[in-house]
Parts: structure tokens; C-alpha cells; sequence
């Protein structure tokens, strides 16, 4: 949107509190951000889920680091008045502070984010306080953390119990506690989401964790239903199908080409020679089309 001004951390704390709720939405390339940002989204998140959705893995752990410099940096062009985070993918932000920060500086330099988001709770805030001590915000991101998928058994709700809630509650206040503006609540239950965003100062943008989170953020290609095969998922709300409009516009143009129906007169250049004489298209019979 022409003249947009984006959205900072301190605007985001501001919205929690007035109880404006932030809309986030994930994007992975140029066109995608470029649309999201003319339909006024609040935030836009380049997302390692771009591994399941884009790149066609089964999981967002073969994501490098390269790929998401490339898709945060398109993404950026896309959408040059949105706060834009990226993800820091798997197992570069385990390791030593320098190798974490080098990441970081990746994203930021050459892809162009305005922050990052990492996945875990009490046992990653010492990286993320010294990643915001170096000037970067952090989207902390706590519940099912896919890159984790495989340690936490599958993709299962989190917070389905006492024991399970005070873990998630603990994991938030301790991001918070580490200078993280914002906190990812993904597959939590509602009660448990509740909770945390009622405990916390900084924002809570939930994905499956009910509605009453300060914001919510779902991945493009699930809102629009563009994949094939497309799988349902009770969390997500689908406000448009074109996964089917684009297969049945190719198949259309597949069949027009076969039938010879395009390209039509209109899109065809005419040479200036009036002498000129039309060349003859011919079938697999070898028969001259559409001249007499």
C-alpha cells in the first residue's frame, strides 16, 4: 500500500496494549510480499516453512541458511513499507555466539529482515539476549517448534496439560525476560495461549493457539489453498482456492494450444510488407489452417 509506514517493536507493545490485534502472514517470494503488503499486513514473516511449501522437503530442517537469505531478500523487495522477520533455520543458533551472530548478520545485511525468529524457550535465551544486545529484535517462537519435530514426537498440541502449560508459560516469560519484542505460539491449546498472553508484556501471535493471542499469523499458501495435493487443517481459516483457479487456467492454455486456438489474431505482430503473404500453419496432415 502506497505511503504504508511499518510497524516497529514499540508500535507492536503499543497494540497489545490498546488490544489492536496484529496480523502476520508468511511470504517467500517477491509477488507473494508484494500482495500481502497491499492488502495492509501488519507483519510478514519469511519463514523456514519454506522448506514444506516451497522447496517441496517433508520438514523445514533441510532449510539452509543460503535459502533464506534468498527468499528474505526477494521478500524485501516485495514489501519495502512491512516489518519483515526471517527465520534462522536449523542448527545456526546452537553453536557459539559468533556463529549465531554471523547468521544474524546475514539476514539482516544481505537479506534485508528487520528481525529474526528462533525456535525454543529457556534454553535459547542466553543467545537471544546477546543477539538483542547486538541491535537485532527477536520473535521468540515456543509450542510445536517444527524444528524440533522429531525430539518433541511429531507434530502434537502443546499445553495439553498442567505440567505441559507451566513449561510453555516458564519457556515465555523466559524469552521475554531475554529482550524477545514478540513471542510465536504455535499449536498451543487455547487455555494455555491465554495464559502466557495475559502473563506477558510483549505480544503473543498465535498459530493454532486459539483467539486470544494479541495477533495471528498463518502461512500464505494455506490461507489460499495453493498446493497440490492440499491438506486440511482444522486451524486454518481458507479465504481464497486458487491452487485450483491456476490449474484449471494451465489447463486451458494446454488445450488451446492444442486445438491451434492460440495464439488468436490478437496476439500476433502483422510485418509492414502488404506484400507480405501469410505463412501456412500446418496439422500432422500437413493441411493448410486458417487461410484460403
Amino acid at each position: 500500500m502506497t505511503g504504508k509506514q511499518p510497524l516497529n517493536i514499540v508500535k507492536m507493545r503499543n497494540m497489545k496494549r490498546d488490544g489492536k490485534p496484529i496480523s502476520m502472514l508468511t511470504a517467500y517470494d517477491y509477488p507473494s510480499a508484494k500482495l500481502a503488503e497491499e492488502a495492509d499486513i501488519d507483519m510478514i514473516l519469511v519463514g523456514d516453512s519454506l522448506g514444506n511449501v516451497v522447496l517441496g522437503y517433508n520438514s523445514t530442517i533441510p532449510v539452509t541458511l543460503d535459502d533464506m537469505v534468498y527468499h528474505t531478500r526477494s521478500v524485501a523487495r516485495g514489501a519495502e513499507n512491512t516489518f519483515i522477520v526471517a527465520d534462522m533455520p536449523f542448527m545456526t543458533y546452537h553453536g557459539g555466539i559468533d556463529e549465531s551472530l554471523k547468521g544474524v548478520r546475514r539476514l539482516m545485511q544481505e537479506g534485508h529482515a528487520h528481525a529474526v525468529k528462533l525456535e525454543g524457550g529457556a534454553e535459547i535465551a542466553d543467545t537471544v539476549k546477546r543477539i538483542v544486545q547486538s541491535g537485532v529484535p527477536v520473535l521468540g517462537h515456543i509450542g510445536l517448534t517444527p524444528q524440533s519435530v522429531n525430539q518433541i514426537g511429531g507434530y502434537r498440541i502443546q499445553g495439553k496439560d498442567a505440567e505441559d502449560a507451566k513449561r510453555l508459560m516458564n519457556d515465555a516469560k523466559a524469552l521475554e525476560a531475554a529482550g524477545a519484542f514478540a513471542v510465536v505460539l504455535e499449536l498451543v491449546t487455547e487455555e494455555a495461549a491465554a495464559e502466557i498472553t495475559k502473563a506477558l508484556s510483549i505480544p503473543t501471535i498465535g498459530i493454532g493457539a486459539g483467539r486470544y493471542c494479541d495477533g495471528q499469523v498463518l502461512v500464505y499458501h494455506d490461507i489460499l489453498k495453493y498446493a497440490s495435493p492440499y491438506r486440511d487443517k482444522r486451524f486454518v481459516k481458507t479465504y481464497a482456492d486458487i491452487g485450483s483457479v491456476i490449474r484449471d487456467g494451465i489447463a486451458q492454455y494446454v488445450r488451446e494450444v492444442k486445438d491451434r486456438s492460440f495464439p488468436a489474431e490478437e496476439h500476433v505482430f502483422k510485418s509492414e510488407n502488404k506484400q507480405a503473404s501469410e505463412p501456412a500453419l500446418y496439422g500432422g496432415n500437413k493441411e493448410k489452417v486458417g487461410t484460403s
